[in-house]
């Protein structure tokens, strides 16, 4: 029983806590999270319309999803000369949503995703 909890990671003891603490830091801001909400919705897209979406240059958007690409949270497909990213796994995205739903918790006693509103996204 304790080998199962080690291997998936659950143990307090587990190797996997202090990758899971690169990961909420690589997430740590807001520019990552725009990104990673942008592609939840949009599934694949370029740098220049994330660009566009997120508010921020490309070269700037870009640096962030070098980053993310070597945390393996989003991944690439080339077509011709144009590079598409899109998100590695749900994980990330999963993360983020609940992170909303906390902020969410902190403006209001009954936060939007309680009332079985459905995600925009």
């Amino acid at each position: 029983m304790d080998a199962d909890k080690r291997m998936c990671g659950l143990d307090p003891e587990s190797e996997y806590v202090e990758l899971a603490v690169e990961v909420f830091s690589m997430l740590a801001d807001a520019t990552r999270v725009r990104i990673i909400l942008a592609l939840r919705r949009h599934e694949e897209l370029p740098v220049n319309t994330l660009a566009e979406l997120v508010g921020k240059s490309p070269a700037g958007v870009s640096q962030h999803l070098a980053k993310l690409r070597m945390a393996r949270i989003v991944a690439t497909r080339q077509d011709g000369q144009r590079v598409f990213y899109r998100l590695e796994n749900e994980h990330a995205s999963q993360l983020v949503l609940d992170a909303i739903f906390q902020a969410e918790h902190t403006l209001s006693d009954s936060p939007r995703h309680h009332h079985g509103e459905k995600d925009p996204a």
